[in-house]
Order: structure tokens, then sequence, then C-alpha cells
């Protein structure tokens, strides 16, 4: 897996080196059956939520410069994949999920680990104010537009990376926070699950 990403063209060695030491089948929940576990492509968690591929896994992760000191949220727990990955890093790691059923296994499983991730059950759109600011925003799920809330809630000089568009035409966007403002830049286009507000499952991916 570790030759494909960077064959990909992921260059940070902490990533990849982080990538290459988690196993990606820990992740996997009880009960349900995947093949080619390190294959680059999306694996199937339940609840119609998935592994998010390990090249977005990685290129995302070098976007929001995950490192000791800095404090990331997760919008999309999903199985913890993404939030170990992050926390092997050596970030401070939120993250909020809507299936509470992947609650429980994401904090089980992450726990497990060794990693002090702080889990909870919670609508991605709304964040986690009372832990902001944030370093940077991660989201493994898609919104149709990017919530000012979120935005609100990173430092001056964070970034939030985040899936924007409809099911048919997604694409990554960083939006910066300077002392200005937010500047926001579009990159590579993708498909994930959309992103809901409370009242509707289905937030979670990573």
């Amino acid at each position: 897996m570790v030759r494909v990403l960077r064959a990909y063209g992921i260059r940070d060695a902490r990533v990849l080196a982080a990538m290459g030491r988690i196993p990606r089948e820990a992740f996997i929940p009880e009960g349900v059956c995947v093949d080619d576990v390190y294959g680059d492509h999306p694996l199937p968690i339940g609840h119609g939520q998935t592994i998010s591929q390990p090249y977005i896994v990685a290129y995302m992760t070098e976007l929001v410069e995950a490192a000791p000191g800095r404090k990331i949220l997760e919008i999309g727990t999903g199985s913890g994949y993404q939030a170990a990955v992050l926390a092997e890093l050596g970030a401070s790691v939120f993250s909020l999920e809507m299936v509470p059923e992947l609650v429980k296994h994401a904090r089980a499983v992450l726990q497990a680990r060794g990693y002090a991730v702080t889990v909870r059950l919670g609508d991605g759109y709304e964040g986690w104010p009372e832990e902001a600011p944030f370093d940077a925003i991660i989201g493994t799920c898609a919104a149709d537009e990017i919530p000012i809330t979120l935005c609100r809630q990173l430092v001056i000089g964070g970034q939030l990376v985040l899936p924007i568009g409809g099911v048919d035409q997604q694409r990554i966007v960083i939006i910066r926070r300077d002392v200005t403002g937010f500047t926001r830049t579009e990159d590579l286009p993708v498909r994930f699950v959309p992103m809901v507000h409370a009242g509707h499952r289905g937030t979670g991916r990573g």
C-alpha cells in the first residue's frame, strides 16, 4: 500500500510511515466482510459507510499538516481509521460521528490501539464549539456548501479541508483563515457519502 501511495505522489515521509504502521483491517467492524484490505479503494464498514481509499486518506492528511501540537477536528469518524492516522502523527484529535454504532466501534478500536482520540455523537455541521478553536478541520463526508460554523472554529492560520458537492460532482475544498477572513481553493475531484444534519443517518466515513 505504501509503495502505491508513493507512486501516486504522496511525498510526506511521516504520513507514509504512519499509514504503514496502522493495520487497516483492525478498523473493519466485526461481521463486515471485505476483500483486498490494502487495495487503493474504499472499504465497507456497515451502515452505508466506508473507509476512504488509502490515497485520499494520505492526501487529506498531508493537507491538514497533522503533527504534534496540532489540534484537529474530524467530521465523520466512521471506523476511526482517519482519526488513527492523524493521532499516529501526534495530533490532538476530536472526532464527530452521527451513527451511534460507529461511535461505539471507533471508540473501542482507537482505545484498543492506544490512540487518545476524543469521539462523540454529534452533528458535523455544528462542529465542536466547546473545543474550538482548531488548527485544522478535516471532513470525511461531503457537504453541499462550506458550513460557515466550521470556518469560524478555525484558528487564524488554520485550514478546513472538506469535500463539497452533490453525489455526482464533488471536489475537495480548502478554506484557509487569516486575519482578513477566509480564502477558498478547489482541489481534487472525489466521491464521499453526504454530510447530514442531526436527525438523519450517515455522516461517517474514515
